[in-house]
């Protein structure tokens, strides 16, 4: 009868009703004869559309830093408005820049008419050669020791060596500097893998805190892990100098910690390759065992691509053989298998001598706009009459810069100038151009004198 009911009635919302009628006398005959399995997960609630609802107990989760603050940028109306709180490159214009060997490269693989079939999970084997060769040197020495797989972007990579600790180093602590990229603190968590600050930033200096990081590291235990980034530290721009490295690595060996370096800046911090992967190649040929996640989101502009690689210096061939068939096992149940095109416009670019010399010239040449503009941001607080000390934005280096901005000082910036940052003071120099920076100045001035 509700069923020749339903087929009679002409409205939608009649219809929905009987249903939903059905679908409780359903639910309560099958909770009597047996307790359906998802029967304990919640109470149950009805909405407007007649639905049962099983996540009404589920809260909000917090906005991402990050991604907050660009929300709030994107809902001002304001035509001056300005986004300092973004990890991503813009031109002089504002505007966002693919590089010309990109472009190149672009072409090249449609020239070559490459399928479009599933990479193996490991990823493509010649992009995962040619990025141990960009991070470690081509002079590797014993290659064949290093477990290498492609990931998900620099991000993936992380998750990828937590989960593998979680597995493989139970009871082992992750030391993480303080501050950090926020994202490294889910991804740990996540995996289940605890972690503890060590100092590293001082406030009243805007620098290293050094003494503070060796007293710390110098509490671990053996066998722990230590997260470093490789070289333009986010969100402080504050790198250790060659000689504190060198002391660094000292401590590593003394201790017999573990070194996981986040290179996601290379090439681009400096403008030299090389230069950038000082501290890698160091711990390399001191013999340490250590994991490096790498990404080209930055230095190559492939942000979107998610392209990057794990590695992990092993103390064989073999050890390494088996290590990185652990690593294909959790990252067949993550994700299967990784992206191909910017595993190949990637291979394509470093594997190509024009494309590579023309790469190196356009990375330079991100790195050196954003030197400039923070030649230029200082010159124009020096020049507005503020009595604070402003040498601490050209003495940091890479994407960002941690300005000193208290979280109420960040407030103002976007409630009176219409400058959007994260509240702990981080500028991202990327988004800052010739025509920004003195607005910039006068705002950040104004915020910290009145």
């Amino acid at each position: 009868h509700y069923l020749l009911f339903c087929m009679r009635t002409s409205t939608l919302a009649r219809r929905l009703r009987v249903w939903e009628h059905l679908f409780n006398q359903t639910l309560t005959q099958t909770t009597h004869r047996r307790r359906a399995p998802f029967a304990t997960m919640t109470t149950t609630t009805k909405s407007d559309f007649g639905v049962v609802s099983m996540w009404s107990q589920v809260e909000a989760a917090p906005k991402d830093p990050i991604l907050g603050v660009s929300e709030l940028f994107h809902a001002d109306k304001d035509p001056s408005k300005m986004l300092l709180g973004t990890g991503a490159y813009r031109d002089d214009n504002g505007k966002p820049l693919v590089l010309e060997c990109v472009r190149k490269a672009e072409k090249k693989l449609i020239e070559d008419a490459k399928n479009m079939e599933y990479l193996p999970t490991q990823g493509d084997n010649q992009y995962i050669s040619r990025s141990l060769d960009l991070a470690y040197g081509k002079e590797i020495g014993n290659a064949g020791a290093i477990a290498g797989i492609q990931t998900l972007s620099g991000t993936g990579a992380c998750r990828l060596f937590a989960e593998f600790i979680a597995r493989f180093k139970k009871g082992a602590v992750c030391y993480v500097p303080d501050p950090t990229w926020s994202n490294h603190l889910n991804i740990f968590r996540d995996a289940g893998v605890e972690t503890k600050a060590y100092r590293y930033y001082k406030a009243d200096t805007r620098g290293l805190d050094f003494d503070g990081l060796k007293e710390d590291l110098g509490n671990a235990k053996e066998g722990d892990v230590v997260l470093l980034h490789a070289c333009a530290h986010n969100p402080t721009g504050v790198d250790p100098s060659e000689e504190q490295w060198l002391e660094i690595s000292k401590l590593f060996k003394d201790k017999n910690l573990f070194p996981f370096l986040d290179s996601a800046y290379q090439g681009f911090a400096s403008g030299d390759c090389d230069k950038d992967a000082f501290a890698l190649r160091m711990f390399k040929r001191d013999g340490h065992a250590m994991a490096l996640a790498q990404s080209f989101a930055k230095n190559m502009g492939l942000y979107g691509h998610r392209v990057g690689t794990l590695s992990i210096v092993c103390a064989s061939k073999e050890e390494a053989t088996v290590v990185e068939s652990q690593l294909k096992v959790i990252a067949r149940a993550m994700y299967s298998s990784p992206p191909l095109q910017g595993a190949n416009l990637v291979s394509t670019i470093l594997g190509d001598e024009k494309l590579n010399a023309l790469w190196l010239t356009e990375v330079k040449m991100m790195a050196e706009r954003i030197i400039d503009m923070r030649a230029k941001l200082r010159e124009a607080l020096e020049k507005s009459g503020s009595t604070m000390g402003w040498k601490h934005v050209t003495d940091q280096i890479g994407m960002f810069c941690y300005s000193g901005l208290t979280p109420e000082q960040v407030d103002r910036l976007k409630d009176e100038h219409h400058i959007y940052m994260t509240r702990n003071g981080r500028i991202s120099m990327a988004g800052v151009t010739s025509k920004t920076v003195e607005k910039l100045a006068q705002a950040m001035h104004a915020v910290t004198t009145s």
